[in-house]
């Protein structure tokens, strides 16, 4: 059975931190469901509208991974939501993939203390709201236990392969990898 990506996406997030890892989760087989957090028209950063399939509120079965893009506002608006810290407290306490890239990791995730002694990336700048327990790496994409960190836009195919090799396991991304003709 396919595994299961929730991207969550709030007003203001970040296009190719959401769409790049939908596109290729969803060729390496991984059911990715696009979860509106307010509404199903969802604008970016950009004032590009994306089609959520769902609301955020409808999604009934735990996924595998929660995918929280990054983007100004859009992770500042992840991180007003009782319902996103909730889902993200359940699927980190379950052993569940939390992968957050740019703003999100210390807008989102370090707020709930979820980044707590591991160690993460973010966008350059934005570790200044890590805690004091977490280990700030300038890499690409930091993978701790269940949690994935990424920097930002220019990491988004990085940071989705990571997911890829957790979901559908690293023959299938690699395959994924070489017809998106992503380098190694």
């Amino acid at each position: 059975m396919a595994k299961i990506a929730l991207v969550i996406l709030a007003e203001g997030f970040e296009e190719v931190e959401a769409i790049g890892p939908v596109d290729l989760l969803r060729r390496a087989g991984v059911r990715v469901t696009m979860a509106g957090l307010k509404d199903l028209r969802v604008k970016s950063s950009r004032h590009l509208v994306v089609e959520a399939d769902i609301l955020l509120e409808d999604m009934k079965e735990m996924p595998d991974a929660v995918i929280l893009p990054g983007g100004i506002p859009g992770a500042t608006n992840l991180a007003g939501s009782s319902e996103v810290a909730a889902l993200i407290k359940k699927m980190n306490a379950a052993g569940k993939i939390v992968a957050a890239i740019c703003a999100a990791p210390a807008v989102v995730l370090a707020p709930l203390g979820i980044l707590d002694g591991k160690k993460a990336t973010c966008y350059p700048g934005c570790e200044s709201d890590f805690s004091k327990t977490t280990v700030h790496s300038k890499d690409r994409v930091v993978e701790d236990g269940n949690i994935i960190t990424s920097q930002g836009p220019g990491t988004a195919l990085e940071f989705a392969f990571a997911i890829a090799v957790r979901l559908a396991g690293r023959d299938m991304a690699e395959t994924v990898r070489g017809k998106m003709l992503i380098p190694a």
